[in-house]
This record gives C-alpha cells, sequence and structure tokens, in this order.
C-alpha cells in the first residue's frame, strides 16, 4: 500500500511534469472507483494542472480554468493496490470500464499523461471529482499529518489518547494521517516498543521515543524516495524497510530474527529482543499480546 512516503513522491513527481499542461481527456476504466458525478469527470477537460499535492495517504490535483473562476479538484487514493503510472506517450485506444487493472486515464494536450491502476480483487481505490477537498468525506475527517511541522509531542500524545494499541493508533487515519501498516512496524521497532502495547499508556520517554522515531523513519523514507520516477517508488520502499516483511531474517539491530503475527488480509513484523523483552507474540489475531 502507497504510504506517506511514496505518495509525496508521486506528488513531486506528478506536480513536475503535470504543473501548467492541459488536461485533453480523463478516461474512467473501473466504473467503482469514481465516487461523485457532479461534476462529471469529463469536466476537468480542457483545464489546466495548476498542482500536484499530497494530504495523508490522498493525492489532490488542482485544476483551473479561464473560463471559470474557481478551481475543480481531482483527489485519488490508492488504497492497498493502487499505483500510478507516468506514460511519455499514452495508447490511443479507447479505455474500456471493467477490462482489466485500468481505473483511471488522464491524457494531456500533447499525448503523454499518466494511468491509475490497481490490482489485486478488493476495488478500494476511489476517485473524486470536487470543488474542495473539503467535499471528499474521509479526507476531510483525517486527523494531523504526521510530517506536519505543526505535528509534536502533544499532538501525538492527543492522537494515542483512544486507548488502542500503538499499532491501532498508528494506522488510524483520524488520529495520525499518512503512516500504514509497513511504516507503523518500523517506526515501533525503531521507538523499541511491542505494536500491542497500549497507545494510552506510554511513559513520557516512550512517548518520546516513538515521536522521535515516527519523524526519523517518515522523514528517512521520504528524503530516500525523492526524485525517483514512480515506477521505481516500490522497489526503494521495499529496500528501505528494516523489520517490516522480513520476516525470518536477522533484525538489523540486534540480529534477533524478524518474527510475524499474521492476521486475516495482512501482517505485521517486529524483533521480539528489540521490542517485546525477548518474547515472542502468538500469530494468531485473538491472542493475548504482549505489553
Amino acid at each position: 500500500m502507497p504510504e506517506l512516503p511514496e505518495v509525496e513522491a508521486l506528488a513531486q513527481f506528478l506536480d513536475a511534469r503535470l504543473r501548467g499542461q492541459t488536461i485533453a481527456k480523463v478516461e474512467l476504466g473501473a466504473i467503482s472507483a469514481l465516487k461523485t458525478f457532479d461534476p462529471p469527470l469529463d469536466a476537468l477537460r480542457g483545464r489546466d494542472v495548476a498542482d500536484v499535492s499530497r494530504r495523508g495517504k490522498y493525492l489532490l490535483f488542482e485544476t483551473t480554468s479561464s473560463e471559470a473562476a474557481e478551481p475543480l479538484w481531482l483527489v485519488l487514493h490508492l488504497a492497498r493496490g493502487g499505483w500510478v503510472r507516468w506514460r511519455d506517450e499514452l495508447p490511443t485506444s479507447v479505455v474500456k470500464p471493467g477490462k482489466g487493472p485500468l481505473a483511471l486515464r488522464t491524457r494531456l494536450a500533447h499525448g503523454d499523461g499518466f494511468e491509475v491502476t490497481e490490482a489485486g480483487t478488493e476495488k478500494r481505490l476511489a476517485v473524486w471529482v470536487v470543488g474542495s477537498p473539503k467535499e471528499v468525506d474521509p479526507l476531510s475527517r483525517l486527523g494531523p499529518d504526521a510530517l506536519d511541522p505543526a505535528f509534536d509531542v502533544a499532538a501525538l500524545e492527543t492522537a494515542l489518547a483512544s486507548g488502542t494499541t500503538l499499532k491501532g493508533a498508528l494506522t488510524d487515519q483520524q488520529a495520525i494521517a499518512g503512516i500504514g501498516n509497513a511504516y507503523s512496524d518500523e517506526v515501533l521497532h525503531a521507538a523499541r516498543l511491542s505494536p500491542f502495547k497500549s497507545a494510552a499508556k506510554l511513559s513520557r520517554d516512550e512517548l518520546q521515543r516513538l515521536f522521535d522515531a515516527l519523524v526519523q523513519v517518515l522523514t528517512e523514507a521520504v528524503e530516500r524516495s525523492a526524485g525517483l520516477p514512480a515506477a521505481g517508488l516500490k522497489a526503494e520502499k521495499r529496500a528501505g524497510m528494516r523489520v517490516h516483511g522480513r520476516t525470518g531474517e536477522p533484525c538489523p539491530v540486534c540480529g534477533d530474527r524478524v518474527r510475524q503475527v499474521a492476521f486475516a488480509t495482512k501482517s505485521l513484523q517486529y524483533c521480539p529482543t528489540c521490542q517485546t523483552g525477548g518474547r515472542p507474540l502468538a500469530d494468531r489475531r485473538l491472542s493475548r499480546l504482549l505489553k
């Protein structure tokens, strides 16, 4: 799943190529992805891209027109299986909805542009066309951005006050925006905290460690991803992981074996020595997990 660092890099990559360009055509490949009908998708035709930015794990495309005073926004959430592919020359064939992984194709006036695809069968990728990003309900309910300069230790403490586990709190987008399954594993490993420790019961030292780890892990990931083409971001994300996706490999800090807790549709990875006092967590969803 693309998370804050990859979406930030995608936003920068696309902004460099789209800013000032005119949209010639937008075609929908997955009817289920479009969450709005007014304005229609075709309203983006002939508009200029003014800016591409990020909020949490959402991509925001601001478009303007000399014939309209107000901007129009294309908002995109890639969900678990979505990705953006830039093409210097897009196919000229007409997009047929429901055929293959293609969800959206945006063509510029010169024939280049980007395609949005979604792998797998879950089909959670979402597209909105709105007058303001505030009109997108899940976007309007996001918590503070994890790398917002205003996000400090006090804000983290507030975000963790729900009483859920640290893993749950870090991945709750209404608590903190931008962190998903992979980077939450990395942050907790760097902070030396169990993923199932109560989020509301951290000591001052643990809270500070968690905040420092969050900023460090995400900042380093953003820096590694900066300037990379969209095609290279997935490989960079995998290469930068220390415990996530590395079950059975040695922990780069202590050498212990990285362990896994598996759930129905995903899993988490952690180091027992670094995070749980050397005790492995039971690999089943409803187990009583260590603090």
